[in-house]
């Protein structure tokens, strides 16, 4: 399924350390989320040059021009980990970004992941106070967002799964891939794709 996507970068989450992507040069987070699964990785076509994760819950790596990062954000059940801290959602989802923000570049950035927010309408997977870090991040980081709109795979939810390009940069399209493989469904979540150039 991620082949057939014909993406030059993905951005994966709760990524398999036996991911075998023919064609791509990978890159994984350090950090373990379970047993063999690390949090975020990037994958590219292109030669691929890692770079420290800027939070234990992300993955980044240079592509081109282009610095890619993928990171998981908190979810509301989620609960405290060692690097998100607070007693609610909203704290834990300040405590992330707080590490995360100030390691990302402000200029050639792609940013996305399962960032555990829908971007508008109700809130379900997050927090309206999470949300509202998040929105105040991406402007920090002269970000946009072309998934804000794309649905969920429950009906009537917006997408809480993102890619967010620099506002100097028009996205030509942005859509999303069911991921399931016949009748079987592979993931809870569906792939996002960002069209750019």
């Amino acid at each position: 399924m991620l082949l057939d996507l014909d993406c030059d970068v993905l951005l994966l989450t709760e990524a398999s350390e036996r991911v075998d992507l023919p064609g791509y040069a990978l890159h994984l987070g350090q950090s373990r989320m379970a047993a063999r699964r690390r949090w975020a990785g990037v994958a590219s076509r292109s030669a691929i040059s890692p770079l420290s994760d800027p939070h234990p819950a992300s993955a980044m790596a240079i592509v081109g021009d282009w610095t890619f990062c993928s990171s998981i954000l908190p979810w509301r059940s989620a609960g405290e980990r060692e690097f998100w801290q607070g007693a609610r959602h909203a704290e834990w989802t300040a405590s992330c970004l707080g590490t995360l923000v100030p390691a990302l570049p402000t200029d050639g950035l792609i940013w996305g992941g399962d960032w555990n927010h829908a971007l508008h309408g109700r809130e379900w997977a997050g927090s309206m106070g999470g949300r509202t870090a998040l929105l105040t991040a991406l402007e920090k980081l002269n970000l946009h967002v072309p998934t804000a709109s794309l649905a969920h795979r429950i009906d009537g939810l917006l997408s809480i799964d993102h890619v967010a390009i620099p506002t100097t940069v028009s996205a030509s399209g942005a859509f999303r891939v069911e991921a399931s493989l016949g009748d079987r469904r592979l993931s809870d979540h569906d792939a996002y794709v960002v069209q750019i150039g």
